[in-house]
């Protein structure tokens, strides 16, 4: 049996400073890791924690010369004398050594630094938390580690969560990537909820982990948190989940019911300032649907007069921008700050062109204004509508325009002591039925929502096109004319009659076709005399190309290609005798003028589709969009889920869903039958990951 040699340690001594020596066998060439003068700081703060390696210098008979070179511990040796340099150390200070005899010198080097291995981070993470509930602050930490307090606030962080993830995540289960998305929220208990449900069905990406996180919170950026105020919020004790990795936008509010209560708390405090105005009535909303002042008379107030001040004001603005574009008139590119003051010139005319209306007070008697919140949370006031019961008799708006100041005054007073009427919006919800086992038939309303967003893009389209317009119009006198019997087979309401919505789609104010239709209606309203008696004549002063553009605008509003349930009009496609239904002759308005859902900027989101249709639905959609492996990639998910992966993996692809397709338009999927597209980022193996930068997430800190 051979006998095991039993290992000899290398035997240590403290040696002075000042008889050790740098050796030439020493491996390390490039400088890297923590600077000599941190390390440095390091020993001061606490000694020298690892010995230096030395061997004995001999002369060239081989006897020891009393000095000591250092293979191994080349940069200890170089913060020891910096140390010596600043005089906060002694030149013959004693310095912990392990005397090596025989051997290679390089070799020790070598694997020295080979052997060495760094923190996992998760130690580090804990270190730091120990670290801080020693009491430790963020920059005494941040300081003693040459790191900066945000490092610190994002290590302190990720020591905070779930100890089961933790222990995860040190088995390699997750990567530093997900665990960081796990620090948005502080409830271990949702964040164990949440791995449990993205381990399983591989729906793990960290930007799904934080949207799981925070889907039952409210953006920072939301029109309502911006108009209460994320202070304010907070003050009124509302939580907000913080993301110190990514950049989160103000963070998520919590309290949702709190939010919105804040909100019509302050809108209600607005409404009974602008009460003391006089109004008959106020409404008040977070928003109104598209198109609530129809059927309403506007009145006509004028500005407020300008004080002599503010005229100075806008001449000087006038003539310093006249004089600059007349200075800069032959410039190809108009300098930068002269481009800036131009700005700003424009934007304090505009503050002056759109200064207060002033009304007549016995109009403000009769009138009510609506009061809500715009897209970037500010205050939306909109003075000045009558309502069909509140108009005058015609009588009594005869003898009002002959009254005398006296009575006037009267009216005022009379104004006054009304009290107006304040009603606030609130927020339903609408419950429906979902069965996720079949395909079964759209509902009614949302075809009635979509079929909304075409005839709004159709009117759009349409007022764009004057010669389509002139022939749908003649298409329905003839039907009027020459066929008496006929069903109702144009889309064409002239009366002029315009429909109204009754299902408000989610995004019908805000979309493309809303903002075109609007733009080109203030424009000519511009041009349209104030008074109805001019009509006639302002009419007639227009060439045959405006007032062609001016009637396909008025006559497009007549447009209706609404789907509308138990309604005349839908109980079949065609009528007993062949003749086009008001649905069918929308199909045929909509080719007439090219209209293209798609480019008037309607897409399907979770809100307006998606999230309202079933699951087998959502693969349909995905299905005819992307291809079949396309849907196999999320069939496994409940329905929140696919409803969200879909929306994402519908954007750019131009689907519609079949109520705003043209009869004789297919779908065409974008791979053919059994073809894998390309997958998804978070699916895709091939894909290269980002890598966050260093002052974007934890670093391991080198060792000595």
């Amino acid at each position: 049996m051979t006998k095991v040699q039993k290992i000899t340690l290398s035997p240590s001594r403290d040696i002075p400073f000042n008889k050790l020596v740098l050796s030439q066998s020493n491996v390390r060439r490039v400088k890297a890791g923590i600077s000599i003068e941190q390390l440095a700081e390091s020993i001061a703060q606490r000694t020298l924690l690892q010995s230096l390696n030395v061997r004995a210098v001999v002369d060239t008979e081989g006897n020891e010369t009393g000095m000591f070179e250092v293979p191994a511990g080349g940069r200890r040796y170089r913060a020891l004398e910096l140390l010596i340099k600043q005089k906060r150390m002694a030149k013959t200070q004693a310095v912990p050594c392990v005397v090596r005899e025989g051997g290679i010198p390089e070799d020790d080097s070598l694997a020295e630094n080979d052997e060495r291995v760094g923190l996992h981070p998760l130690d580090q993470f804990r270190a730091f938390k120990t670290l801080s509930d020693t009491g430790l602050s963020d920059e005494d930490i941040a300081a003693r580690h040459f790191v900066s307090p945000a490092i610190v606030k994002q290590r302190l962080r990720l020591a905070s969560v779930s100890p089961k993830l933790h222990e995860v995540y040190a088995e390699d289960g997750m990567t530093l990537e997900q665990l960081m998305a796990f620090s948005v929220t502080a409830d271990h208990a949702r964040q164990e909820q949440v791995w449990e449900n993205v381990s399983r069905s591989g729906y793990d990406e960290p930007y799904q982990i934080r949207r799981m996180l925070t889907e039952q919170t409210i953006r920072a950026s939301d029109r309502r948190a911006q108009f209460v105020g994320v202070g304010a919020y907070e003050q009124a004790g509302g939580g907000i989940l913080r993301d110190l990795f990514e950049h989160d936008d103000g963070g998520w509010l919590q309290d949702v019911a709190l939010l919105d209560r804040l909100v019509t708390e302050k809108l209600a405090a607005e409404a009974e300032t602008i009460a003391k105005e006089g109004w008959k009535w106020i409404s008040v909303a977070v928003d109104f649907p598209y198109g609530h002042t129809g059927g309403l008379r506007e009145l006509e107030g004028k500005p407020a007069d300008l004080t002599i001040e503010e005229q100075a004001t806008i001449d000087a603005l006038n003539a310093e921008q006249a004089k600059l574009e007349f200075d800069y008139q032959d410039a190809d590119e108009l300098p930068d700050d002269v481009d800036q003051r131009l700005s700003e010139i424009e934007a304090a005319l505009m503050a002056f062109e759109d200064r207060s209306v002033v009304y007549d007070p016995a109009d403000i008697a009769q009138a009510g204004v609506f009061v809500s919140i715009d897209s970037e949370g500010r205050l939306t006031v909109d003075r000045g509508y009558v309502r069909p019961e509140d108009e005058p008799p015609a009588a009594e708006s005869d003898l009002r325009q002959n009254v005398d100041s006296s009575s006037t005054e009267g009216q005022e007073a009379s104004a006054s002591v009304q009290r107006t009427a304040i009603s606030v919006a609130g927020h339903s919800a609408e419950a429906e039925e979902d069965n996720e086992d079949a395909a079964k038939p759209l509902p009614d309303r949302l075809i009635t929502e979509l079929t909304a967003h075409r005839t709004l893009a159709l009117r759009d389209a349409l007022a764009e096109n004057p010669a389509i317009t002139l022939q749908a119009v003649l298409h329905n006198f003839v039907l009027t004319t020459f066929f008496r019997f006929a069903s109702s087979g144009s889309c064409l309401e002239i009366g002029l009659h315009t429909p109204t919505f009754p299902a408000q789609a989610p995004g019908l104010k805000e979309s493309v076709s809303a903002k075109a239709i609007d733009a080109r209606h203030e424009s000519w309203k511009a041009r349209l005399p104030k008074n109805e008696t001019d009509l006639w004549d302002a009419l007639t002063a227009l060439d045959g190309t405006a007032q062609a553009s001016l009637f396909a605008h008025c006559a497009a509003f007549a447009v209706n290609a609404l789907y509308e349930p138990a309604n005349r009009y839908n109980q079949g496609r065609v009528s007993a005798h062949g003749v086009r239904t008001r649905l069918d002759q929308a199909d045929v308005l909509a080719r007439a003028v090219g209209l293209d859902l798609v480019q008037a900027g309607w897409r399907p989101t979770v809100d307006n589709y998606l999230g309202r249709v079933t699951k087998p639905r959502i693969l349909e959609a995905v299905r005819e969009a992307k291809g079949e492996s396309s849907a196999q990639l999320i069939d496994h998910l409940k329905k929140a889920d696919m409803a969200k992966e879909a929306e994402r993996l519908l954007d750019g692809s131009g689907w519609l869903p079949e109520p705003l397709r043209l009869l004789d338009v297919a779908p065409s999927p974008a791979e053919k039958e059994g073809e894998a597209g390309a997958l998804p980022e978070f699916l895709s193996d091939d894909e290269e990951r980002e890598v966050a930068a260093d002052d974007d997430r934890p670093q391991c800190q080198a060792a000595e």
